[in-house]
């Protein structure tokens, strides 16, 4: 696990006798992803969060895929959760919060972002189907518990509408990356200062 000082970047591998697990981020980059899980709706979802987030992200991953999906993407929500929270550093002079809401077609999902410190979410989606081609949409929730415990964040998820589970899902990652974005913002009003009364987050 290694974090760039001068940039804020992260490098995380994470191995165990399940998966294997590499990634890499640019919280200041400009959208571009290069990504191979294995698990090709996630590298479409996680796409998403890159562009959407204005994150450079490279996740690489093995994983026991012949059993399923289910480890594979768990530990790719905690070592990204991992990376961010190297990548974040001590938070300081950022904007801590973010929030977005996001429109496909008939689907509406907002998701709030706290950098609080405490892992925590609140995720309301109620999926139309349970699979999407060959993806189970439990997975999520399991991805995004990951990367909240791992990155210490609070994060809420909510579906607002939505007839089409592709869309349903497209808008959350959509939301999540746009929420993200806000919150990492270096906020020039708070230079140098941690945005908490606590002093610390």
């Amino acid at each position: 696990m290694t974090r760039d000082s001068t940039n804020r970047k992260a490098r995380v591998e994470r191995d165990t006798l399940e998966t294997r697990i590499r990634v890499s981020l640019d919280l200041d980059g400009s959208g571009r992803s290069n990504l191979k899980t294995g698990v090709p709706f996630l590298d479409h979802m996680l796409d998403q969060v890159a562009r959407h987030g204005l994150i450079d992200l490279d996740i690489q991953a093995e994983g026991d895929l012949h059993i399923d999906a289910h480890h594979t993407v768990e530990d790719i929500g905690i070592t990204l959760g991992q990376a961010l929270a190297q990548a974040l550093g001590d938070k300081k002079g950022l904007r801590r919060y973010g929030h977005a809401y996001v429109p496909l077609d008939e689907a509406l999902s907002r998701v709030v972002v706290d950098l609080s410190g405490r892992p925590g979410l609140e995720f309301n989606v109620d999926f139309t189907r349970a699979m999407i081609g060959g993806f189970d949409v439990d997975l999520f929730r399991e991805f995004f518990q990951g990367l909240v415990n791992h990155a210490a964040v609070t994060l809420h998820i909510d579906n607002l509408r939505g007839a089409n589970a592709h869309h349903q899902a497209e808008t959350v990652f959509k939301a999540f990356g746009r929420a993200l974005r806000m919150a990492v913002e270096p906020d020039p009003r708070m230079a140098g200062i941690t945005p908490s009364t606590k002093g610390a987050l």
